[in-house]
């Protein structure tokens, strides 16, 4: 029993990249640019849809939320990350692996539905345009978002609960870079089998079920727009979706390589470079492209810009 209770007083060791100081010294940088980087977009994207009439949409109101979930879910990884990599003693408190646990999980999760949200969203405005305004009415759109905050803390509450309920038998070196669900599995001194299959589950339902309700979509959004007779009408209705589907691919693509392999078959540092793209450069990523893809939040942005500088003037 004392031996089981090793980990819970003493923390965990998380090796990340110890083994290779010089690598271990690019990412730090790497990590805390991108992580200024993700502050800095996401916040612009959720001020300039608050302040910009224009953008007053149920579009961009997902976006900030998307924004709202990428800040949060990053801040969980990245300073723990930077303290971390920045000293000899690679320790972590159990309370503090525990938090990040839950925090992490329930903000990826709420982002998976977040992004199927903002599909249908797209669905419905390339579809449906006449009946767009009708269909996603103010109070849809804040029961979505609800929805999926919601959900998010649902399973996160369910999954990390029966995961920090795994006897660790004292082991504490997690070879890995944060805590998370299928490494601290890996780290259990009992059989996981029931665990690793509620986790397949858990998988199933906020990450191929969305991605099949995107994926539908999208081909009923492609059946429409090759419907348009305009070119400039086909490039638009392409153009307004494209930057969804581009962070969609990106977002999912990395997390269900994470999360829907067996617990025990990633190679050592395999593992560690997909949770870092998918926990710090994905979210950097969300506002580099819905602002360099859409004219609407170059030319709010333009305007804000411009009414500040001109204020400032006089």
């Amino acid at each position: 029993m004392e031996e089981s209770n090793n980990s819970s007083e003493k923390g965990f060791l998380l090796l990340g990249f110890a083994d290779d100081p010089q690598l271990e010294r690019i990412l730090f940088v790497i990590i805390l640019l991108f992580y200024i980087l993700n502050i800095l977009g996401n916040t612009a994207i959720i001020l300039v849809s608050y302040l910009a009439p224009i953008l007053h949409t149920p579009m961009y109101f997902f976006l900030s939320n998307l924004s709202c979930v990428d800040i949060c879910f990053t801040t969980s990884v990245a300073p723990q990350l930077l303290v971390t990599m920045n000293k000899k003693e690679k320790n972590m408190s159990y309370g503090g692996c525990v938090a990040q646990l839950y925090v992490a999980m329930g903000l990826g999760s709420s982002e998976c539905i977040l992004l199927a949200v903002m599909a249908y969203d797209r669905y419905a405005a390339v579809c449906r345009p006449l009946q767009y305004i009708t269909i996603m009415h103010p109070q849809l759109c804040a029961s979505l978002a609800i929805i999926a905050w919601l959900s998010g803390l649902i399973t996160s509450l369910i999954q990390c609960s029966l995961t920090v309920q795994l006897p660790l038998c004292g082991h504490r070196k997690l070879d890995h870079i944060v805590c998370e669900v299928p490494v601290l599995i890996k780290l259990a001194c009992v059989d996981t089998t029931i665990n690793e299959i509620e986790l397949f589950v858990a998988s199933v339902i906020f990450l191929i079920v969305p991605v099949s309700l995107i994926l539908v979509s999208y081909g009923f959004i492609t059946k429409t727009v090759l419907r348009i007779k305009s070119a400039a009408g086909r490039r638009k209705a392409f153009g307004t979706c494209s930057s969804h589907l581009i962070v969609v691919i990106i977002f999912y693509g990395t997390i269900i390589f994470m999360y829907l392999q067996p617990a025990k078959s990633s190679s050592k540092n395999q593992g560690k470079f997909v949770s870092l793209f998918y926990t710090i450069v994905t979210p950097v990523l969300n506002p580099i492209i819905y602002t360099l893809r859409n004219k609407d939040v170059k030319g709010a942005l333009r305007t804000l810009v411009m009414r500040n500088s001109s204020g400032t003037t006089h």
